[in-house]
């Protein structure tokens, strides 16, 4: 059931919450709220923790997932399944669709893409070694691929393009198309050269 009427709640005008979506599941700390501007769009089975901040123009698909900690500008998609798992910083005008997950410490800037299945890592040695969690950094503009992989620490430039399938270890330039396992660095062609238009 949905459960936007909460005192841990706040929505802006205009809001459509479906009934099966759960908006303030707690997860932050015991005063902590969840926020949604106006004009969102929560489609069922989306779950929103509390401690979580969202612009307006928010919409999701079916069954996604925003952990606590997260903030989110406005005209922001999360498709269905795509997963925010806590602690993720998104700008304006990001499209996460189907099946992308962002774990804590992801930073997304402005005006980004992220196709189908695109999944950020955190963790260098998962599982192996203790280690600190390290986020990485997609600046604005960029567009990432489907089945996209980018690891812990990497910062991937404004305008940059990611190719699907890709798996980006290093830092991306500004500007720079990566493809390829471990994704290689070329100019970015002249049909991919400018922002992006979400």
């Amino acid at each position: 059931m949905s459960e936007h009427d909460l005192s841990t709640v706040r929505t802006g005008d205009g809001c459509d919450i479906a009934e099966t979506a759960v908006v303030g599941e707690p997860g932050g700390s015991g005063d902590a709220y969840t926020r949604i501007g106006d004009d969102a769009t929560v489609r069922g089975g989306t779950i929103v923790y509390t401690d979580v901040e969202i612009g307006d123009g928010f919409s999701t698909g079916h069954h996604a997932l925003v952990r606590s900690g997260t903030t989110v500008g406005d005209d922001v998609l999360v498709g269905s399944q795509a997963v925010l798992d806590g602690d993720v910083t998104l700008g304006s005008r990001v499209s996460c669709q189907t099946g992308v997950y962002l774990p804590p410490k992801t930073t997304v800037g402005d005006d980004v893409f992220l196709g189908p299945h695109a999944v950020v890592t955190n963790d260098p040695y998962p599982v192996r070694a203790r280690s600190e969690l390290v986020g990485a950094t997609l600046e604005s503009n960029v567009s990432v691929g489907a089945n996209a992989t980018i690891l812990p620490d990497v910062t991937v430039g404004e305008g940059s393009f990611v190719a699907a399938g890709s798996v980006v270890t290093e830092d991306v330039p500004p500007g720079t198309l990566a493809m390829g396992n471990p994704a290689r660095h070329e100019p970015l062609p002249d049909e991919l050269d400018g922002g992006n238009e979400l």
